[in-house]
């Protein structure tokens, strides 16, 4: 009786699945224990790596943490594009997208960015890791705020309508890690997106688009 061949996974695959295990666990762990509770350690028991293994591909909690940080930065833009890739057209848009960056800025992916925020204030190696791909994400979200609002950032006080309700999701995420606040998150961006409807004439335009949608 012949024995089965036995498929061997190529070396860059295993490095590269030990590598995203070591990511994910590092994630998770600055979620439930703070940048100062996760250890290199506690990393590799998480994800179920050898400590020897671990520590040649990141021979300190630096390193881990920075390579975190990318793995963080490509999950948020996973995420926010996937949810905009969901939003209603029409007179509730508006409302659909604030709700939307409110729930991003509310999930364990930006506690764990908010962690390395905190923990690079103090520290110039992790802050200078940090603060290019921070500003990036900013960069990002902010463009896509404007494409998913379609609005023109040229005309007067529109580009500060826009940096206003990234402010507000992100003080309102903040808030979110002190507790559960979601009730009074989603009152007050009921309140925001009404204000930018108003501000950015959005109600009108919606109007106009209804009329025309019948019409036709």
């Amino acid at each position: 009786m012949s024995t089965p061949a036995v498929t061997r996974v190529p070396q860059e695959e295993r490095t590269r699945v030990m590598r995203q295990r070591l990511m994910e666990a590092t994630v998770d762990l600055l979620v439930e224990k703070g940048f100062s509770g996760t250890t290199t350690t506690l990393v590799s028991e998480r994800a179920g790596v050898s400590r020897g293994a671990q520590l040649h591909h990141f021979p300190t909690k630096n390193d881990l943490v920075v390579a975190a940080v990318a793995h963080l930065t490509e999950i948020r833009g996973q995420e926010l594009a996937a949810a905009a890739a969901q939003l209603p057209r029409g007179r509730n848009r508006t409302r659909a997208i604030v709700g939307m960056l409110g729930d991003h800025f509310a999930s364990p992916v930006f506690t764990a960015a908010l962690e390395l925020w905190v923990a690079a204030r103090t520290d110039a190696a992790l802050l200078e890791a940090v603060a290019p791909l921070e500003e990036r994400v900013g960069r990002e979200t902010h463009r896509l705020t404007v494409q998913l609002l379609d609005v023109d950032e040229a005309a007067p006080g529109v580009r500060e309508l826009v940096q206003a309700t990234l402010d507000l999701v992100r003080g309102l995420g903040l808030a979110n890690t002190l507790g559960d606040d979601a009730r009074r998150r989603h009152r007050i961006l009921d309140e925001w997106a009404r204000t930018l409807d108003e501000a950015l004439g959005f109600e009108a335009r919606s109007a106009r688009t209804s009329t025309t949608e019948r019409k036709t």
